[in-house]
C-alpha cells in the first residue's frame, strides 16, 4: 500500500507540475506551422491546447478564433445606358444632323453624307462624284453634237461634221482629264441588232475624229444604244431626225 501511495503521489505531482507549467507559460507557443498539411504543430489537433493561453495539457480543449468574414465587394456600377443609333451609321442620334442615311453610306463626324463635288448630291447618290453638277444624278447632261451627221445607213461623217467635232475638241482640253464616252444613237427604223451595230460604228468614228484632233485616247470611250434611248417621237420624220445623234457623255 505505502508503495502505491508512493507512485499516486510522485504522478500528482508531475500533473500538478505540468498544470502550472502551462499557466506559467501561456502564450509562449505559435502553433502554426506552414510546413504542416494542416498548417498547424504537429498534434495540434489531437488536444486543441497547445499554444491556448491558460489552459494546461489536460484542460478542455480551446476554441479556435474565428476570423471575421472578409467584407463583400462593392458592387459594380452600372454601365450607363447606350444611346440609340437609329440609322446605324455609328454617329448617336442625340448627334446625327443627318438621321435616317441610306444603310453602308459614308458619313461625317456629324451624321451626314459626304459630298465630294459640292454639288447637293451626296456621294451615295451621285454617279459623277468628281464633277460638279446640279442635276438629278450628279452628272452633267450629255453635250449632243448638233449638225454632226453621218451619210445615210452608213457610219461616215459628213463634210459639215468637221467643223464641229473641231470646235467639240478644243472645247475638250477644258474638262481637265475627264473622261468621256462617245454615245451613238438612231431612231428605230430597222432590226434592232443592226441599229445597235450602226450606232457604235458611228461613236467609233467621232472617237476617231477627236484622237485626231489631239484628244487623247485613254479619255474616249465609244458606246453604241441604237434605239434604246430616244428623245423623240420615231413615228415623224422630226422625231427620227433628232434620235439619230451622237453625244458625249462625262464620265467622271
Amino acid at each position: 500500500m505505502r508503495t502505491k501511495f508512493f507512485v499516486f503521489s510522485i504522478l500528482g505531482a508531475a500533473l500538478m507540475s505540468a498544470g502550472v507549467t502551462a499557466h506559467a507559460q501561456e502564450g509562449f507557443y505559435d502553433p502554426s506551422n506552414a510546413a504542416s498539411p494542416s498548417g498547424k504543430t504537429t498534434g495540434y489537433e489531437t488536444t486543441k491546447t497547445i499554444g491556448c493561453p491558460g489552459r494546461a495539457l489536460l484542460d478542455k480543449e480551446c476554441v479556435a478564433p474565428v476570423a471575421a468574414p472578409a467584407p463583400a465587394p462593392a458592387p459594380a456600377p452600372a454601365p450607363a445606358p447606350k444611346e440609340a443609333d437609329s440609322d446605324g451609321d455609328g454617329v448617336v442620334d442625340s448627334k446625327d444632323k443627318c438621321p435616317g442615311t441610306p444603310a453602308g453610306r459614308k458619313v461625317n463626324a456629324d451624321g451626314c453624307e459626304f459630298d465630294t463635288d459640292g454639288d447637293g448630291i451626296v456621294d451615295g447618290a451621285d454617279k459623277c462624284p468628281t464633277v460638279y453638277a446640279k442635276t438629278a444624278d450628279g452628272c452633267p447632261p450629255p453635250l449632243v453634237l448638233e449638225g454632226v451627221e453621218f451619210d445615210y445607213d452608213k457610219a461616215t461623217l459628213r463634210p459639215e461634221a468637221s467643223a464641229i467635232l473641231d470646235k467639240t475638241a478644243a472645247s475638250l482640253e477644258h474638262w481637265a482629264n475627264a473622261s468621256i464616252e462617245v454615245a451613238g444613237h438612231t431612231d428605230d427604223r430597222g432590226s434592232d441588232e443592226y441599229n445597235m451595230k450602226l450606232s457604235e460604228q458611228r461613236a467609233e468614228a467621232v472617237r476617231n475624229y477627236l484622237i485626231s484632233k489631239g484628244i487623247s485616247a485613254d479619255r474616249l470611250t465609244a458606246k453604241g444604244y441604237g434605239e434604246t434611248k430616244p428623245v423623240a417621237d420615231n413615228a415623224t420624220e422630226e422625231g427620227r431626225f433628232k434620235n439619230r445623234r451622237v453625244e458625249l457623255q462625262r464620265l467622271n
